[in-house]
């Protein structure tokens, strides 16, 4: 084991040297823009199940709630856009929260609603998945 660091170091050394690397993923190579999907001061819903919890931000007000706080848990975060998605980030009840909002089609697998974006929530050590909307861009209801 003690081998494999110095080994290690070496390999790292020489791949941060190589030229013309670039750490873009496919199709996001001329993407240079933030992601414009949500707007700045846009409501964002975010919701999930096993264990369910809910969350709702408005401005860098973030409320958050679960069938253990159904009065829900309030915090500050702060809002920006990355290439490709959206992004939260601070503390809730003493947890650090980050929050990755992607646009995709999403299921919560309970209920007949697709939603436009799906959610990754870490609070404190705890990864939690689950879908997400916003005014402009609802969910919407299976139609049979």
């Amino acid at each position: 084991m003690k081998a494999a660091i110095p080994a290690l170091a070496l390999l790292l050394t020489i791949s941060a040297c190589s030229p013309g690397t670039d750490a873009t993923l496919p199709g996001e190579a001329d993407d240079t823009q933030p992601y414009a999907g949500i707007g700045e001061g846009e409501t964002i819903n975010m919701v999930g199940t096993e264990p369910f919890w809910s969350a709702e931000l408005a401005g860098v007000t973030l409320t958050w709630t679960t069938p253990d706080q159904p009065g829900g848990i309030v915090g500050t975060v702060e809002r920006f856009a990355g290439r490709g998605g959206y992004s939260l980030s601070g503390k809730l009840a003493g947890r650090s929260f980050d929050a990755t909002i992607t646009p995709t089609d999403c299921s919560d697998g309970m209920s007949d609603r697709s939603f436009p974006f799906a959610a990754t929530i870490r609070l404190g050590d705890e990864i939690l998945d689950g879908c997400a909307w916003t005014s402009s861009q609802p969910f919407t209801e299976a139609e049979y």
